[in-house]
C-alpha cells in the first residue's frame, strides 16, 4: 500500500470526507485528494498535524515503497515525532510555530532575500612576536570580515613580529588562529612568562616543552621549559598552517 492510500484508508476508517480532513489540517480539499493520489506531498507543519487529525503512527503512513523505495523517515526523526505526540495541544502548537518560522527562514535564505551578517574576528596588531617583543592580549585590536581568504575555522588573527619563524611565517604576516587542541608539531601562540611568541610546539616523554623557531638560523629564539620549573607558559590558540617543517630539537 502507498502513502496516499494509507492516509485515504485511514481517513476512510474514522469516517472523515476530504473536506472534513482538510478544514483540520488547514487546507484545501484538493490538497488532500493530491496527497491520496500522490500528486503533491504534505509540506512538514501539515504532515505534523496529519499524525494527529489521523490518530496514526508515523510509520504506519511512511514506508520504504514511497518515493522510490528511500526511507522518508530515520529513527531519529521517527523519535522526534513521537516525542512530539507526547506534547500537550499547547505544545504541539508551540512546535508547529517553531517548525513552520524556520521553513519561513530557510526558503528566504535560499531565495537570497535575507542577507546574513559576515562573520568578524579579532585581529591583534602587537599580541604575539616570533621572538620576544610584545604585550599580552589587551585592547589593542581591529575587527576583520571573515573572507574566502580566511580560514573559517579562524576565531582570531594575529600580526607577526620577527623572522624567527620566517620563511613560513614572515615578520609583518598575519597568521589564523583557533582553539583546537594542540598536538606535537603545531605552531601555536604562547606567553612566556608574560612574553608573547609565536613557536612550533613539541613536549617530549619525560615532560620538557620546546617552542622552537622554524627559522634555524634563529635558534637563540628558542623556548625550552623543563617540568617543575619556575616558569610560567600559557597557550592562546593554533595557528592554522597547512605545510609545516620538521624541526628537530
Amino acid at each position: 500500500m502507498s502513502f496516499g492510500e494509507r492516509i485515504k484508508t485511514r481517513r476512510e476508517e474514522l469516517d472523515l470526507s476530504r473536506g472534513m480532513l482538510a478544514e483540520r489540517l488547514g487546507i484545501s480539499a484538493s490538497a488532500v485528494s493530491n496527497y491520496e493520489n500522490e500528486l503533491s506531498f504534505p509540506q512538514k507543519d501539515v504532515i505534523l498535524k496529519l499524525f494527529d487529525c489521523l490518530e496514526t503512527d508515523p510509520n504506519t503512513l511512511f514506508q520504504d515503497s514511497f518515493r522510490g523505495g528511500d526511507k522518508v523517515l530515520t529513527r531519529s526523526e521517527r523519535q522526534l515525532l513521537e516525542r512530539y505526540r507526547g506534547l500537550s495541544p499547547m505544545g504541539r502548537e508551540s512546535v508547529r510555530a517553531v517548525v513552520e518560522a524556520m521553513c519561513a527562514y530557510r526558503d528566504d535564505l535560499e531565495s537570497g532575500r535575507v542577507e546574513q551578517e559576515p562573520r568578524v574576528i579579532p585581529l591583534y596588531c602587537s599580541p604575539a612576536a616570533a621572538g620576544y617583543a610584545s604585550p599580552v592580549f589587551g585592547e589593542d585590536f581591529d575587527y576583520i570580515t571573515v573572507t574566502d581568504e580566511v580560514p573559517q575555522t579562524a576565531e582570531l588573527a594575529v600580526r607577526i613580529q620577527g623572522d624567527s619563524m620566517a620563511p613560513y611565517i614572515a615578520d609583518e604576516s598575519v597568521v589564523y588562529v583557533n582553539h583546537d587542541p594542540l598536538r606535537a608539531g603545531d605552531v601555536g601562540i604562547f606567553c612566556v612568562d608574560g612574553e608573547m611568541v609565536c613557536k612550533q610546539y613539541y613536549k617530549d616523554p619525560a615532560g620538557i616543552v620546546y617552542l622552537l623557531s622554524l627559522n634555524r638560523a634563529r635558534a637563540d629564539a628558542d623556548v625550552v621549559l623543563l617540568p617543575g620549573g619556575s616558569r610560567s607558559l600559557v597557550c592562546f590558540g593554533r595557528v592554522i598552517l597547512h605545510t609545516l617543517p620538521v624541526v628537530g630539537k
